[in-house]
């Protein structure tokens, strides 16, 4: 792994006409539908930008668009025009992380004005600054005989604005242009500074001694952070050498480090596994996140440890699987060392999975031996649990709205939803049959043969 030389962006704006992602979206049936309910985006201005400038450059990319005004889950483009509201605050929600937002308009002036909102502010950075097409009369584009339209486009790169206060994100994530890479960016993950963390402790704990919130933010910015920064840089190697292809790819690859004078990784940079592809079914979804997992634990001997629907992603690839941060080799022995044994417990007391296991056994919910003898322990276990929960309910995730066709009244959801509790509750505790990923990628096999046997007949 080379050491990280961030790149600079000469303007202050990211390199312009890297692929961009189109924006209809091939349903599971082939056909099209458009997330949005305007119906052809009727504005000639946004119609024009997006069939003249975006359309063309799909470049494999099949997702979704909307406008500024209409409800529904994050997209990958998002346009405005005229009187839309267009703050980067009414802007960021909306988007997909990577996403574009494209403003369009007849008046140079007000698009160069609003542009400058986004100029490496509010979680957002210019791609296209400045440019401009033509709306032409009777099919023909040119001065006199056609509409100029200008507009500008701006990329979604940091995962939260700043100043927001979320349980899920810690670390400073953000995207970063590189010309050379996939997609025309890469992922940088950094310890947060202390002036960062102190806000996000003192947001949270507003009751908390201040002296405490100092010291916690100390050890945090000093020890924790860069400890577990470290393991998952060590853990991304891992994977690139232990697991086969193509399954490498659907997890990060380690592009660089930058490490402080402990040797502790205070910054890693990864490649970007960009959201986006072909629709799903509930079944495909279920059955190549099930593979991975099982090529996870018996090739590479790595347990994830946070399968939230957060750290799935759907790509062209497929299904993909990130932030290793709380990952560890099966089989290591972190009670060899003192500070990875305190800071395991603590994570494995407070980590979201584990709590969500504690609430289920106390209820009844989950009785297989193979889960409840691992509460509150680092087992890949936890991840096979966790991973029968995810395949039952992908739409807790509102940025697969587009990526899994889910119908919690469908055959196919109906016999995953009993998979996933004969592998909460088996009928037998003495000979459960689902106790590994390989078992569950067993059970999602016999379901899929199952239902193509009854499309057949």
């Amino acid at each position: 792994m080379r050491t990280m030389t961030p790149k600079r962006v000469q303007g202050g704006t990211a390199v312009a006409g890297h692929p961009v992602p189109g924006v209809d979206r091939v349903g599971a049936g082939g056909g099209v539908r458009r997330a949005t309910n305007r119906q052809g985006f009727g504005d000639r201005l946004i119609d024009a930008v997006f069939r003249r400038v975006y359309q063309p450059t799909m470049d494999g990319f099949l997702s979704a668009r909307s406008t500024l005004g209409q409800d529904g889950p994050p997209v990958d483009f998002l346009f405005a025009s005229g009187q839309d509201p267009k703050l980067p605050d009414e802007v960021f929600d909306r988007l997909l992380w990577g996403g574009l937002f494209i403003y369009a308009d007849r008046d140079a002036k007000r698009v160069r004005r609003i542009a400058q909102d986004y100029d490496h502010k509010r979680g957002f950075i210019l791609e296209t600054p400045d440019a401009y097409t033509r709306i032409g009369r009777f099919g023909i584009r040119l001065p006199g005989l056609s509409t100029c339209v200008h507009y500008f486009a701006a990329r979604k790169v940091n995962l939260i604005q700043p100043g927001q206060i979320t349980d899920r994100f810690t670390y400073k994530v953000e995207l970063m242009p590189e010309p050379s890479a996939e997609h025309g960016y890469i992922v940088c993950k950094e310890v947060p500074t202390y002036v960062d963390v102190l806000y996000r402790l003192r947001s949270r704990f507003p009751d908390a001694n201040d002296s405490d919130i100092q010291a916690r933010t100390t050890k945090l910015v000093n020890n924790v952070f860069p400890t577990f920064l470290t393991r998952e840089a060590a853990i991304l190697q891992i994977l690139q050498k232990e697991m086969p292809e193509p399954y490498c790819h659907h997890v990060p690859r380690a592009l660089g480090v930058q490490k402080d004078g402990n040797g502790f990784v205070r910054r890693l940079a990864m490649n970007w596994l960009r959201t986006g592809g072909p629709t799903l079914t509930q079944i495909e979804f279920a059955r190549q996140s099930a593979q991975l997992l099982a090529v996870l634990h018996n090739k590479a001997k790595v347990m994830h440890l946070d399968l939230r629907l957060d750290n799935f992603v759907l790509t062209p690839r497929g299904v993909g699987f990130v932030d290793f941060g709380s990952s560890a080799r099966i089989g290591e022995n972190i009670a060899q060392s003192p500070m990875l044994t305190s800071l395991f417990g603590e994570m494995m007391k407070t980590s979201k999975i584990q709590r969500m296991l504690g609430r289920m056994l106390e209820k009844g919910q989950v009785t297989n031996q193979s889960f409840t003898c691992v509460h509150q322990k680092a087992d890949p276990a936890i991840d096979t649990f966790y991973l029968a929960l995810q395949i039952n309910k992908p739409a807790h995730n509102p940025h697969f709205a587009h990526l899994v066709d889910y119908d919690s009244e469908s055959v196919q959801a109906r016999a995953i939803s009993s998979l996933t509790a004969a592998v909460l509750r088996p009928k037998s505790q003495t000979e459960a049959p689902f106790q590994t990923a390989d078992d569950v990628l067993r059970g999602i096999d016999r379901i899929r043969r199952r239902l193509i046997k009854d499309q057949a007949g």
